[in-house]
This record gives C-alpha cells, sequence and structure tokens, in this order.
C-alpha cells in the first residue's frame, strides 16, 4: 500500500500545472536548458531534504499498526484528503467566475539573464508543498530497513519530477522542435490550470479519505 500511496502522490505533484508553468519559461529562455536542469536539481533536491528529514523525525522507526500514534498519522492523513476536496471545491468556483488578467511575476522579464542558482531557488519554491504534506504523511509509515521501501522512496522523488525530466530530455534530443512545444504545451496549461488542479486535488483528497478511513476502521 506504501507503493501506491506514493505513486498517487508523485503522479500529482509531477503533474500540478503552476510549476510546470514556472519550469517552461525556465526551459524557453537563452541557454534554457541548463537553467532547466538546476530547476530539476533544485525540485529534487528539495523533496529529498523532506524525505530524509521526516525519516529522521521518525528514527527510521515507523508507527505500529493499531497504536496512538499510527491512529493520529491516519487521522492527519484524512484531513489532509479533506483539505483537498476544499481545494478542489473552490477551483470548481473558480471556473464559473471571469478570470482576472493576472501581472506575471517580475522574475520572468529577466528570465533570458537568470543564474543558475536562482532557477535551483525556483525549483525549491514552485513546489507544490500541499501535496508534499500529502507525501510527508505517507513516508511517516516507510522504513529504510526494508529495501521496497527505500526503492519506493527514491521511485517517489523521481516520479514527483517525471514530467520536467520527460521534457528536459525531449529538449535535449529534440532542441529544434522544444520552443513549439513549449508554446503550445504553455498554452494547453492556461487554459486548464482550473480544471487540472480541481482533478488532481479530488483525486488525491478522495483517495487519502477513503484510504485512511478503511485502516482506522478495520
Amino acid at each position: 500500500m506504501l507503493v501506491l500511496n506514493l505513486v498517487i502522490i508523485g503522479l500529482a505533484i509531477s503533474l500540478e500545472p503552476i510549476p510546470f508553468t514556472a519550469f517552461a519559461l525556465v526551459l524557453a529562455s537563452a541557454k534554457g536548458v541548463r537553467r532547466a536542469a538546476a530547476f530539476i536539481v533544485g525540485w529534487l533536491l528539495s523533496l529529498a531534504t523532506v524525505v530524509i528529514l521526516t525519516l529522521v523525525a521518525t528514527a527510521n522507526h515507523p508507527p505500529q499498526p493499531s497504536t496512538a500514534p499510527s491512529q493520529a498519522v491516519l487521522i492527519v492523513k484524512i484531513v489532509i484528503g479533506v483539505a483537498f476536496l476544499g481545494a478542489a471545491a473552490r477551483r470548481r468556483r473558480m471556473m464559473d467566475r471571469p478570470k482576472k488578467v493576472k501581472k506575471p511575476p517580475k522574475w520572468q522579464s529577466s528570465a533570458d539573464n537568470m543564474s543558475a542558482w536562482f532557477a535551483v531557488m525556483l525549483g525549491v519554491l514552485t513546489q507544490p508543498w500541499g501535496l508534499v504534506a500529502a507525501g510527508v504523511a505517507i513516508v511517516i509509515d516507510a522504513e529504510l530497513s526494508s529495501w521496497e521501501s527505500s526503492l519506493a522512496l527514491l521511485g517517489f522523488v523521481l516520479l514527483s519530477a517525471g514530467t520536467y525530466l520527460a521534457v528536459e530530455i525531449y529538449a535535449l534530443v529534440r532542441p529544434e522542435r522544444t520552443q513549439a512545444f513549449l508554446g503550445a504545451t504553455r498554452a494547453w496549461v492556461a487554459d486548464h490550470t482550473d480544471k487540472v488542479i480541481m482533478y488532481i486535488a479530488l483525486v488525491v483528497g478522495i483517495w487519502l479519505i477513503v484510504d485512511n478511513l478503511y485502516l482506522l476502521v478495520s
């Protein structure tokens, strides 16, 4: 069950549209492949750091089933699931309202001149931390004495950056098509951001609630 939970959350993190928009802008800039690689480094390092700190906090000993700490973790995950359902409902309401024109962040106007360190920090700051929190709640149940758990955690970190790694590889293999691809992708994301976020929040929220309610009452 640990592996399935991490796959669901990892995919959700990878498919979040708002961070991907920032990544696409970095990749489309001058020397974009290098800067995008720095972005991915920041993304992976921040997520790996959170996973490691979680394991350190639990001393690599997850709560035993049917104990008070274990039940508390289940309740926390249910609460996070409810919060995601609330976020999905809020996004659904936003879809019915006229969209306000937002000013782009200041860093976008100087994307061609950004440093690699700035791209690294951008990868850290644009993490969907709500989904990362859900991942942390699941990592609490992991134990590195099991090779399966260790592999699942490594896979979780890599899967969470799957979209970014795939696009980065595409840019290396097909550099002449990258700008057109990014332009079309950004246009699609701009038109479907609210819908994608709503569905991601809905799926993750329902999964967290149903899965952990079952474990709580069984």
